[in-house]
């Protein structure tokens, strides 16, 4: 996997979009109180009296950019949810998403927090200021806090741990028959109840959700194709960790109704990680043996101190364990007792500057999450806001732990630290409060850096982006340029690369302190890093100076390389590295097992990057040319190690992971690695790594595990019942499915679904495997042609793929076949079926699965109706013409649609055809997860269109890597034909 690192370059001038990476940022330290490390003596040798007066502002961040679900999918809401998470039916059509209920609420209750704690007894003063910055999609909400440090830090500590913060939406797909009577269209009331009742103990909003389109993908040969996931979703909404509760609630209430116990198991929160082991290898072997689930709790609970008012937190020691048999979960609790027992504690505490460690909580937990996961390795950080800044690593190896500790240090190099002192100010200059308290709040808004102002200095904190760019809006300020100041920037940095910044003798640091009259002294933090301190008189040499540092700042790359190429890479005395370095003046290392900590350990260490590239930011676009030139030296089965995702229902991964011999049978094959989600994650997506000239056959046969079917549900006719039970049929068709499209069918006549005329159906079940999907579409075509030539019309209710349109031309050829340009009478009956025999309206399905469950007791249609969806991304008016259509014939197309919408919308004669004659290659409305519809076009019995079109699909082909974006596979493969 390539990895870029500290590759920074400072814009030209403040860009408004700042919305691209916002994160709150923690606390600044008041340069006359230095908590983070020794500094050296402040440009200001006076210090403040541990009384005097700060302003202080900081983002809270509402995730205001989350919309909620659209009303045409809701079949079930939770009490008050669709008021909070849907617009008003008088609302504009262009609302933004902010101005939801929801979050206008939340600013709201903010507000009045805000105005009691200026107005309680403490001397704090607290002002909210919600805007929306020039081009920014969301709205940025600061507070601004004014009185002594102590009351400063305490209030802004009370505020982020009282606020919804961090708010998400976390989906699970469920099968429809588990929480609906389908048959009698109603949902069931114990799933709705349950819903509920999750909803008041969590805190959450909860939405059932209806089944959307999905692609049908197959596995190396591409395809793909929309049709209806069978599977509902639910939809929660909340912050982060009661989100994650309720989640795992909803988890195991979906496996209750599957038929399985549930059962708990008391584990202390430190010792979770070091069970699951290094990517969960531990626990899924556990699964696997046992065929049992198991959930555990979200690991940084304790570092958040929100909890919605009424709910109640999850006890973060309690694992629950789901599984077939009371027997099957205590055979999984006696291996976890067993891996329990063998377990070794090595335990250190690294001290991390306390702004950097409220960043990290508010914008950067999802990484430290995969620090853990990755290490098997607990880290403890302290609680958001806290003002402590130490954080504790504990795992199994103390090689684990120091990797967790270096990858960690590294996150906290992202983020810059700064100071502006005022030397001599001019007290006819300086600003009132209110307008401080103005100007710290603009800042703050346009930059997302947290800014701080005392008598004499702002102290800035953030992102390296952030904090350059509040720099900038502050250079604007007359007060701050008039008169002498001094400007610090402090940059952290890992030890290892100190002389590679400083060059040989400090040569590349004294060049541009000469050059940029700037100051650079290097200052030593703990064990791990170090400061670089930029300081300068004016913001333009500060500007230069800080520029030419992070350009000489390293930018690497690292990759993944078998042990036996190192040597002919290498070359005799180094030659061909030396050479390829020189090329490109690049540092290239590599490490091998030993390196690694010696040899017969896990078998994820055989995968891990052992080369690394490293050379100077300003000479980055240099490392893709060389790992190229060292790729060029390794065997094609061995070359770049990439990764490709595929997408397998969760639930069948148990069936999979039963099958675990014979997935590491298929690893060895293709020296891939397999890994499954997490238990809690509740995600579809396995990936496969490994070589980029295997995985897509490895995945190709990983997908051959998987079974898959569709049913296709005809309307009951006899010549087609006696068509099915010929012998021609059963001898020879369906022998010839399986043959050359390897799908199975089978025929199944019931009483269930019926048509519109009360008539019964029949059922054709197609069963094939992941890899061979893009086969299915072959073979209903395939049958169909039979049909026709059996003199067969038969009627789809439902099940039906529409095929792809497969070039560029075809959207163009029905201008040749209209009523207005053809003045040749059309022939009355043809050959070819006239009906589009594999159509189906998914609009008309879909409305009446969700009329049907929509009953008063959840919510009703007319009310859905009266609310107005949160995101406006879906327009009245989605047509667009094309170039060579008059403005008039668009109007006209605009006006019929209101009392035609199955009129085709190039017949702009004012006369109603019929569908088949106005479009005769048939066509079928699929409704889309946005909730548009549009038309696509059926094969018909002698279609000149070549069917088989380019395939594209997210479950084969080339994985994209860094220097390559197409997914699709690059050449023709070897092998038999699947």
């Amino acid at each position: 996997m390539n990895k870029l690192a500290n590759m920074r370059h400072w814009p030209e001038r403040m860009s408004p979009n700042f919305g691209m990476s916002r994160s709150s940022m923690g606390m600044p330290q008041i340069m006359h109180q230095p908590k983070i490390a020794p500094q050296g003596p402040p440009p200001i040798s006076n210090p403040q009296p541990p009384d005097a007066m700060i302003h202080y502002t900081f983002n809270v961040h509402f995730a205001s950019d989350l919309a909620g679900p659209d009303t045409e999918d809701i079949l079930h809401s939770t009490t008050d949810a669709v008021l909070r998470w849907t617009h008003p039916e008088d609302a504009p059509d262009d609302v933004p998403v902010w101005q939801l209920p929801v979050h206008t609420q939340n600013v709201e209750t903010l507000r009045r927090r805000c105005e009691d704690l200026t107005n309680g007894p403490l001397p704090i003063e607290a002002y909210v200021n919600a805007t929306t910055p020039k081009n920014a999609r969301n709205q940025v909400v600061t507070v601004t806090l004014s009185g002594t440090a102590e009351c400063v830090y305490k209030t802004r500590e009370t505020i982020l741990n009282e606020t919804p913060s961090l708010t998400r939406c976390t989906h699970v797909d469920v099968d429809g028959h588990l929480v609906a009577d389908l048959t009698e269209g109603r949902l069931k009331p114990s799933v709705t109840a349950f819903l509920d009742e999750v909803s008041k103990f969590c805190g959450v909003d909860i939405f059932l959700l209806g089944p959307k389109l999905t692609p049908l993908e197959d596995g190396l040969n591409g395809g793909l194709s929309m049709r209806r996931d069978q599977r509902w979703r639910v939809a929660i909404y909340g912050d982060h960790i009661s989100a994650e509760h309720a989640k795992s609630r909803v988890l195991i209430k979906i496996d209750q109704l599957l038929g399985r116990i549930v059962d708990a198991v008391q584990i202390d929160l430190t010792l979770q990680p070091l069970l699951c082991g290094r990517n969960r290898k531990n626990i899924k072997h556990i699964e696997s043996a046992t065929n049992t689930a198991i959930y555990f709790p979200p690991c940084f609970s304790h570092s958040y101190g929100y909890c919605p008012p009424g709910a109640m937190r999850r006890n973060p020691d309690e694992v629950f364990i789901t599984g077939e048999s009371p027997e099957a979960i205590a055979q999984a609790k006696t291996r976890i007792h067993q891996i329990l027992t063998t377990i070794r504690l090595f335990v250190k505490d690294v001290t991390i500057a306390m702004p950097k460690i409220d960043s990290i909580l508010l914008g950067r937990m999802d990484k430290v999450r995969k620090i853990m996961e990755t290490n098997s390795v607990f880290i403890m950080i302290p609680p958001l806001a806290s003002r402590q800044g130490t954080i504790r690593f504990q795992g199994p190896e103390n090689l684990h732990v120091e990797r967790a500790i270096r990858e960690l240090m590294s996150l906290a190099g992202q983020f810059y630290h700064a100071s502006w002192w005022i030397n001599q100010p001019d007290p006819r200059l300086l600003p009132g409060p209110q307008e401080i308290r103005t100007l710290l709040s603009d800042v703050c808004a346009n930059s997302d850096a947290d800014i701080a102002f005392d008598k004499v200095a702002f102290t800035l904190t953030g992102s390296d982006e952030a904090v350059k760019e509040a720099l900038q809006v502050l250079s604007d300020i007359k007060f701050v340029t008039t008169v002498q100041h001094q400007i610090r920037v402090k940059i952290e940095l890992a030890n290892e690369h100190k002389e590679f910044v400083s060059g040989k003798k400090n040569g590349k640091i004294n060049k541009i302190m000469s050059h940029c009259n700037v100051q650079i002294v290097f200052d030593n933090f703990g064990e791990y890093n170090f400061n670089i301190d930029v300081l300068a008189h004016n913001y333009t040499s500060m500007k230069e100076g800080l520029t030419l540092v992070e350009q000489e700042m390293p930018a690497s790359i690292s990759f993944h390389v078998p042990d036996q190429y190192h040597k002919r890479i290498i070359g005799i005395g180094g030659q061909h590295i030396q050479r390829i370095m020189k090329k490109h003046s690049v540092f290239v290392k590599f490490s091998n097992a030993m390196d690694r900590g010696g040899m017969g350990r896990d078998d994820d260490d055989s995968r891990v990057d052992n080369v690394i590239c490293r050379t100077p930011a300003r000479n980055a676009q240099n490392l893709e040319l060389v790992k190229t030139e060292i790729l060029e030296m390794v065997d094609r089965e061995d070359s770049e190690i990439t990764t490709q995702t595929v997408n397998v229902d969760r639930l069948y991964h148990r069936q999979l992971l039963a099958r675990l011999s014979e997935i590491e049978v298929l690893e060895k094959k293709y020296n891939c690695k397999i890994s499954f989600p997490s238990t809690e994650q509740a995600s579809d997506e396995v990936t496969v790594q490994g070589p980029q000239w295997q995985v897509p056959m490895c995945a190709d046969e990983f997908l051959g595990m998987v079974p898959d079917k569709h049913e296709v549900v005809l309307e009951h006719s006899e010549p087609l019942v006696k068509f099915l039970e010929s012998p021609e049929f059963l001898q020879n068709i369906v022998p010839k499915l399986k043959s050359q499209h390897e799908v199975q069918v089978s025929v199944h006549e019931n009483t269930e679904d019926r048509a519109a005329d009360a008539a019964p159906t029949v059922t054709l079940l197609w069963a094939f495997t992941r890899n061979n999907a893009g086969g299915l579409r072959d073979a209903m075509d395939f049958l169909h042609s039979q049909f026709a030539t059996a003199g067969i019309e038969p009627v789809v209710i439902k099940g039906a793929i529409p095929r792809p349109r497969s070039d560029t031309f075809e959207e163009a050829l029905q201008y040749f076949d209209s009523k207005i340009l053809q003045h040749v009478a059309a022939p009355v009956a043809t050959d070819a079926p006239a009906t589009p025999t594999f159509g189906e309206d998914l609009v008309r399905e879909r409305s009446n699965i969700f009329d049907r469950l929509r009953k008063p007791g959840s919510m009703s249609l007319s009310f859905l109706d009266r609310r107005k969806n949160s995101s406006h991304s879906a327009t009245n008016s989605f047509f667009k013409g094309s170039a060579n259509v008059s403005k008039t014939s668009l109007i006209s197309i605009e006006s019929s649609r209101s009392f035609n919408a199955d009129r085709n919308p190039w017949n702009d004669s004012g006369v109603n055809l019929p569908d088949d004659d106005s479009n005769p290659w048939g066509t079928s409305r699929v409704f889309e997860p946005n909730g548009l519809m549009h038309k696509l076009a059926i094969p018909m019995a002698g279609d000149s269109t070549p069917r088989h079109g380019t395939r594209h699909s997210g479950d084969s082909g080339r994985p994209s890597t860094s220097h390559s974006t197409n997914s699709g596979y690059p050449g023709p493969l070897s092998g038999p034909f699947r």
